[in-house]
């Protein structure tokens, strides 16, 4: 890979220099700490890996060390969630601590209404075009409660709730820095013309690509180097790695929460050569993705995989290391998950990686889908050597990290729809949901979709949008896959789990959020 190289604006580097090196901190409210020093947080989520993606989740043909490392002297959760099948719904839930009956965002909105949205260039030219449906103003988030609870915030990598001329950039909702990709459309190309640093575009060398860029005419698509021109020189994940310790070293002196949020291993598949090189040698040859709409052209599709999320095994590992010489380790609590189960399109091979583990991983039944591949994701908790190591079976989302964080800051929780595991981390005994709720609305290829965890139980409706009212009903324990609808035999526990459903919808603003539910009239809906 070349080496990276970087041009600041001036106002981007003024930006810089006050977010990075500021020592000014609120003073906590509402703590219950007694005034002890509380641990760091570094919450890292990644995009579009599969429950079945790390070696400690099941995954044989990737190489995971340092995760699967991490999980062995944590926690381990089995049973937990996204917030949403998709992107920017998922990352609403887990910032707002609301599940997506009622949080703000409940699907993609690219807001193409604006121009051509999808267009590299066309954003590069107008910012107005970046970045997806907004947070209302002033929405509380985990940022502003962890600042208000007297933690240095900030955002690394990939934003995804709203563009650089809204109201709704991380700056806005709470992150003292950010720094990455404002927009997720821009965050599919990992050679970017320019990275956000706070609000102030910091340009790159890279040179300009839209996404469908094609192989040029005559080029061999079995020969690599037909494939360099979509590579330039700097390569988004060292960029945001870099910052990322930076920050860390910028704030060792003070309590700070970080989210790093990746964008591997989303497609377009992008990888360091000697990471790809790994690979290849241990899969062998392979039919290069040239022809696929939306993406890049790879070569090595499989390998290409593969390579991301060992490269970013790899930084994760750099970063524990970084934590240990400084100090900050046995005091910082790191969180692994992803935002969504994973993606089944031509470049991804989510069938032959069994990305879903154990669930199942075809299409229709991981990313854009309430199944358990689309919403069940791995999670994974350390804290140097002050928690036991543990495989926890604790049924829980994205809205839980909410009154997680706040009872590891020692501030009151806002309201909100989660149940903190801090419990859990702790050894100690650990409430329960009585239910976890998700609706999603009408999306590319999905007619709408409800789903309710309730202990065991797990019920489904399809085609809402279609007035369907038929609720499959499944034992999650016995019957991971889905696969032995159990409604007839259990009548009562399906008028229960529309109850729960008819308690957890309000309605929303935005059309493509809508999800008119019928109810069917044996439900018992309203008792």
């Amino acid at each position: 890979m070349k080496q990276s190289k970087i041009t600041l604006t001036l106002s981007a580097a003024a930006v810089t220099a006050t977010a990075i090196t500021s020592t000014a901190t609120a003073a906590p409210k509402c703590a219950k700490n007694g005034g002890k020093q509380r641990p760091n947080v570094i919450f890292i989520l990644l995009d579009d890996a599969g429950y079945g993606d790390f070696g400690c989740y099941g995954q044989t043909k990737i190489q995971t060390p340092n995760i699967d490392a991490m999980a062995a002297r944590g926690i381990r959760f089995t049973d937990m969630y996204a917030g949403a099948p998709v992107s920017a719904p998922s990352r609403c839930c887990l910032m707002t601590g609301l599940h997506s009956g009622h949080a703000q965002i409940r699907s993609n909105d690219e807001m193409t209404a604006r121009g051509d949205v999808w267009s590299l260039n066309a954003m590069r030219e107008s910012a107005e075009l970046e970045g997806q449906y907004p947070l209302k103003e002033g929405t509380t988030t985990l940022a502003t409660v962890m600042r208000e609870a007297g933690y240095r915030t900030a955002m690394i990598g990939k934003w995804g709730l709203g563009g650089p001329t809204s109201n709704s950039t991380p700056t806005d909702m709470g992150f003292d820095y950010f720094y990455g990709y404002m927009c997720q459309r821009m965050a599919q190309c990992y050679y970017p013309q320019y990275l956000y640093n706070n609000k102030e575009r910091e340009y790159t060398t890279n040179p300009a690509m839209e996404l469908g860029d094609r192989l040029d005419a005559g080029a061999n698509p079995y020969d690599a180097a037909s494939y360099e021109k979509f590579k330039g020189d700097v390569y988004s994940p060292d960029a945001i790695y870099d910052q990322i310790v930076r920050f860390v070293d910028d704030n060792a002196q003070q309590e700070f929460f970080l989210m790093w949020t990746t964008t591997i291993p989303h497609s377009a598949l992008t990888a360091p050569d000697e990471w790809v090189a790994k690979y290849v040698a241990q899969f062998g040859d392979e039919e290069p993705v040239y022809r696929g709409k939306g993406y890049f052209p790879t070569r090595y599709p499989k390998a290409t995989y593969a390579a991301m999320i060992s490269y970013l095994d790899h930084q994760i590992g750099k970063l524990v290391e970084h934590l240990k010489a400084k100090g900050l380790y046995d005091n910082t609590i790191i969180m692994v998950t992803s935002d969504n189960g994973p993606t089944h399109n031509a470049y991804t091979n989510t069938d032959w990686f069994d990305c879903a583990h154990p669930f199942r991983s075809d299409r229709g039944w991981t990313k854009r889908s309430l199944h358990e591949g689309g919403i069940r994701v791995p999670f994974i908790v350390s804290y140097g050597d002050k928690i036991k190591p543990t495989v926890s079976d604790h049924i829980g989302y994205f809205p839980d990290v909410m009154p997680t964080l706040c009872d590891i800051a020692g501030v009151d929780s806002p309201q909100n729809d989660g149940v903190s595991f801090l419990p859990t981390i702790k050894g100690r005994r650990q409430p329960k949901h009585e239910f976890l709720y998700w609706e999603f609305p009408k999306f590319k290829g999905g007619n709408g979709w409800l789903s309710v965890r309730m202990g065991r139980w797990k019920g489904l409706v399809e085609d809402v949008a279609d007035g369907n009212t038929k609720m499959q009903l499944y034992d999650i324990t016995s019957d991971p896959r889905e696969e032995h609808d159990l409604a007839v035999e259990n009548p009562e526990i399906v008028a229960a789990m529309w109850r729960a459903i008819a308690q957890s919808h309000t309605e929303i603003e935005n059309p493509l959020f809508r999800l008119n539910i019928e109810y069917p009239a044996e439900s018992l809906h309203k008792k």
